[in-house]
């Protein structure tokens, strides 16, 4: 990894998924830890603190409330994974570290 490297936290349960973005996300130069759930999610996050995190709240929720609940609680963004693709992905990641918004 380059030194530098910006560090994102990946929390997604589903392997496959999981081990898709975060080639992908790697590809694009980035640093990925991973977690299988939000328990492991925390303590990566308290230990290696990085400087994004991706977490998989409840697979494809995006009712306009859960999306306000999110906010609300601080997140940057809400994506619906079934309607990301991974190059949009790592646009909104990308989008994310630089500017702090989506």
């Amino acid at each position: 990894m380059p030194e530098g490297a910006r560090r994102v936290l990946l929390a997604e349960d589903d392997r496959f998924l999981r081990r898709a973005a975060e080639a992908r996300l790697r590809q694009h130069g980035l640093e990925v830890l991973t977690a299988v759930d939000g328990e492991e999610a925390l303590r990566v996050a308290r230990a290696e603190h990085p400087d994004l995190v991706l977490l998989d709240v409840l697979s494809n929720l995006g009712q306009e409330r859960d999306v306000e609940q999110a906010t609300a609680l601080g997140a940057v963004a809400f994506l619906v994974k079934a309607n990301l693709s991974l190059q949009d992905l790592v646009q909104r990641v990308d989008a994310v570290l630089a500017t702090g918004t989506t």
